[in-house]
């Protein structure tokens, strides 16, 4: 896959990663740093008891942040490992992953809140995220990682397993005060999953599974 030769930051970055950058800042700014929280509003992934749920946000949600730590984060963790895997599978391929992972964290957040009786109201791209980070895992499990604060490396698939063992402890703790939708992190890396083992089945990529 060829990408421009231009030497600047943004084109360094592969295509779909970049936009994926670029629309999350955009949003970010109209509504955390000129505060036009309207946007999030529309754009926010709302339960199905909540009566405020309309298809098309099981896309918009991913792409809308509201606080900067949030943004940050998440795009940080894109360009991370974002790159590595759109240089591996290619353009298309990485932008099918991505929302299909993106579209599955919302979808399980909406079957949870459905059968918990619990509203709410999802924004980010951690879904996809996770899904990414589950990716990373599955294709370069030996690559070390380093986690903030901790200057020791861990083994990609080792984090991936520990994050899902976290997530999955968390979403079933639901401790008051908590509103990250643990659940819908770990519906991103289920469809991503999913994905890989399905392409795998096809004979697309020379995937790996914690090899």
């Amino acid at each position: 896959m060829a990408y421009s030769n231009n030497n600047s930051f943004l084109n360094s970055i592969p295509p779909v990663t970049r936009y994926i950058l670029i629309i999350n800042g955009v949003i970010w700014l109209i509504c955390g740093l000129l505060k036009q929280t309207w946007l999030a509003s529309i754009f926010a992934l709302y339960s199905i008891n909540t009566g405020g749920f309309y298809l098309y946000q099981l896309v918009t949600y991913m792409f809308t942040q509201v606080y900067f730590g949030h943004l940050f984060f998440n795009m940080f963790a894109v360009f991370m490992f974002g790159r590595s895997l759109e240089y591996y599978w290619g353009s298309k391929r990485f932008l099918l992953y991505y929302m299909v992972t993106g579209i599955g964290a919302g979808l399980i957040q909406l079957l949870v809140s459905y059968l918990t009786g619990a509203p709410s109201l999802t924004v980010g791209a951690s879904g996809s995220v996770f899904g990414l980070l589950l990716a990373f895992g599955m294709l370069f499990p030996n690559i070390p990682l380093f986690i903030f604060f901790i200057p020791i490396p861990i083994k990609a698939k080792y984090m991936v397993i520990g994050y899902g063992l976290i997530e999955l402890y968390l979403g079933f703790a639901n401790r008051a005060g908590d509103n990250v939708a643990h659940f819908a992190h770990l519906g991103g890396m289920l469809f991503g999953i999913f994905m890989i083992l399905y392409w795998r089945k096809k004979g697309i990529g020379n995937d790996n599974w914690f090899f």
